[in-house]
């Protein structure tokens, strides 16, 4: 009988697609386990953001105006930078538990939370100064002044962002993920009716909305934290401040840094795109429209989030532990699911297309335009849904700098430009726009399925253990 070969190379007895089978049907239990309660968590998170616009909408313009902007502004300036920083805990945390040194998970920890608080004194000084700045691009004063208000506000969830995120990517690298599902629940459940006591009953206004979602994430903070403490599944992953924690930011920041590069370029061209459609002529339809696409976008990106934690942390694990075959296995399954999951909500979008925009406009010019838009919505679906779980698969491999680089030419080489040229000489206005940005995503996305598809895991494996045994850190 012929035999096949394994994906090591190695041959094969006549079980072979039977264990292939318990195998593929194990990692997709084992990929599950991990994304599925991520799903939620990132979805309530960008649900408490949404809070805090929809109440301070109902007081009047110029509220909702200066809290999207400071919203928008906080986000690219100071969340999106945490969140990309913290990617590379993903990597250490996550081969540390695999490689059984459970000792370095809580000193890595600890590294990344005082970078991260480090990181967030710069961040707040220019928060305090936003006023300045809108007015220098030639915002409104009154809007201006309103939105430096609201980020100032914001400054302790800027903080406590800083110290929850670590505790979060540290236990997601330990597939600890049912904790974190329930402690974002309770957070948002406080969320909702503080911010409207804040708002509406003490009269504060935008305010009073920064207020409920500093004081929400720092209750989900001490949820966290309290977890920590007192579990007996972080008995041997506890976190606290020592020497081995100050020489470990100098390894955290290695990997952070072109995590972050590699999530902000993404998260600000975007950002770029919806501040130059106010250029266009008619800005509150090309705008509103934009904002809707971009609405559906990132409300998918929660799932597309949930797989790609789970591909880091499968893929960090499974080359901690020395198991190039596993690693293989585990992006293999989370590609096939993120494939399979971004084709069925693209096929929705397509068939709904001509009613979508009714979820959010009761205009017939924006309902017919999004309608335009679905097919290209589409498309940027499926895009950000690979993107999404390559950025996993780079961060538990630990070669973000790669994918900082496809990230900074696609975009900023393609993408932008082409949306500019698409967008106004051309007049495909707010169309031409997310054409170019889904250019940018479809050669992003290309070039990360090649270097995923030409890596060596062995050769990965071989050199995660090789740096595991050179780490400054100490493994008691």
């Amino acid at each position: 009988m012929v035999r096949s070969r394994d994906v090591d190379g190695s041959k094969q007895g006549p079980c072979c697609k039977e264990m292939r089978r318990w195998e593929l049907g194990g990692e997709v239990k084992n990929v599950s386990v991990i994304a599925a309660p991520m799903v939620v968590v990132a979805m309530l998170q960008y649900l408490m953001q949404m809070v805090a616009i929809v109440m301070v909408g109902h007081l009047d313009q110029l509220s909702l105006s200066s809290v999207a902007i400071a919203t928008s502004l906080t986000n690219v300036t100071g969340f999106s930078l945490l969140s990309g920083l913290v990617g590379g805990l993903e990597t250490l945390c996550g081969q540390a538990f695999g490689a059984k040194q459970y000792n370095k998970i809580g000193i890595y920890t600890c590294s990344a939370i005082i970078s991260m608080l480090l990181v967030c004194i710069p961040v707040s000084i220019s928060w305090i100064f936003l006023d300045k700045f809108l007015i220098l691009i030639g915002q409104d004063p009154s809007i201006a002044l309103k939105a430096q208000k609201y980020a100032i506000y914001l400054i302790p969830a800027l903080f406590g962002g800083a110290v929850v995120k670590p505790l979060v990517r540290s236990l997601q690298s330990q597939s600890v993920t049912l904790p974190l599902l329930v402690s974002s629940a309770l957070a948002s459940g406080l969320h909702v009716p503080l911010c409207w006591a804040f708002v509406f009953k003490l009269k504060m206004g935008s305010i009073g909305a920064a207020i409920a979602f500093s004081l929400s994430n720092w209750f989900y903070l001490v949820l966290i934290v309290v977890y920590v403490k007192f579990s007996s599944l972080c008995e041997n992953t506890s976190v606290s401040f020592s020497l081995d924690a100050l020489i470990g930011v100098k390894e955290f920041f290695r990997f952070a840094i072109p995590s972050a590069v590699m999530v902000c370029l993404k998260w600000w061209s975007i950002e770029v795109l919806v501040l130059i459609s106010g250029l266009l002529p008619n800005p509150k339809l090309e705008t509103s429209v934009l904002s809707i696409c971009l609405t559906i976008s990132t409300l998918h990106f929660t799932i597309s989030y949930g797989l790609g934690a789970a591909a880091s942390t499968r893929v960090s694990n499974e080359l901690g532990a020395g198991n190039p075959r596993a690693a293989r296995l585990a992006v293999c399954t989370v590609l096939f699911l993120a494939i399979i999951e971004s084709i069925i909500v693209g096929v929705v979008i397509l068939s709904c297309r001509a009613i979508l925009g009714n979820a959010y406009s009761n205009e017939k010019p924006v309902v017919s335009y999004v309608a335009s838009m679905g097919p290209f919505l589409s498309i940027s679906v499926i895009t950000d849904s690979l993107q999404a779980v390559i950025s996993g698969i780079a961060k538990g491999s630990g070669w973000q700098h790669i994918g900082a680089y496809v990230n900074l030419g696609a975009f900023y080489l393609f993408g932008i430009p082409s949306a500019v040229v698409l967008g106004f000489p051309l007049h495909f206005k707010a169309k031409g726009l997310w054409i170019g940005i889904l250019i940018g995503s479809l050669i992003q996305s290309t070039c990360l399925l090649l270097i995923t598809g030409l890596t060596d895991w062995r050769k990965q494996a071989k050199e995660v253990k090789e740096r595991m045994s050179k780490a400054t850190i100490r493994c008691a």
